[in-house]
């Protein structure tokens, strides 16, 4: 198993202890701290792992799947946590886990009839976008300029999400039309 792989593998492995230490007095007030440097950590690996498959040539089939899915597991894991401690409605999780149904779905069926859907720029964007909302929301600091931004990266967040998703149908329509 090449490195990037083994730097997904370690992501997985990083988010149920990430999410102990959000959602559990485990330590007490370093808690939130420790989830995010496990956040972060865990986000860096994303980052690290794409870079070395791409520039070493270690691009692998088990990195194609895994590695999309350890960023959705890891994403995901936080909104729902967060939406369990009332810091963030539902629906809002509701949609961010929807789009990701819905593109995997349309990635599914386009692998299937030999398409590869390329992640697009909305996509990143989103994620890097949803990971800094994630990180602020741990961080939680209590004034209003802070919560403020929270507010404006959680619609930032849905806004990319959306857009991010309208952008994969319109420019993979075609694949839509290959299912009877």
């Amino acid at each position: 198993m090449n490195t990037p792989n083994k730097l997904t593998i370690a992501r997985v492995i990083m988010i149920p202890f990430f999410v102990a230490f959000l959602m559990y007095d485990i330590t007490g007030a370093a808690d939130k701290w420790i989830a995010l440097a496990i956040f972060v950590a865990a986000s860096l690996t994303d980052t690290l792992d794409g870079y070395l498959a791409r520039k070493y040539h270690l691009v692998t089939n088990f990195g194609k799947f895994m590695d999309p899915l350890a960023d959705k597991l890891l994403v995901c894991s936080a909104l729902i946590c967060f939406t369990a401690m009332g810091k963030l409605a539902a629906w809002i999780v509701i949609v961010i886990i929807a789009r990701e149904f819905i593109i995997s779905g349309f990635r599914l069926v386009a692998a299937d009839n030999g398409i590869v859907i390329a992640a697009s720029y909305w996509g990143k964007f989103k994620t890097v976008s949803q990971m800094i909302l994630i990180i602020l929301m741990i961080m939680d600091i209590r004034n209003t300029i802070f919560q403020t931004l929270i507010t404006a990266f959680i619609v930032i967040a849905v806004a990319l999400t959306i857009i991010s998703l309208a952008d994969y149908i319109v420019k993979n329509k075609k694949v839509l039309s290959m299912q009877d």
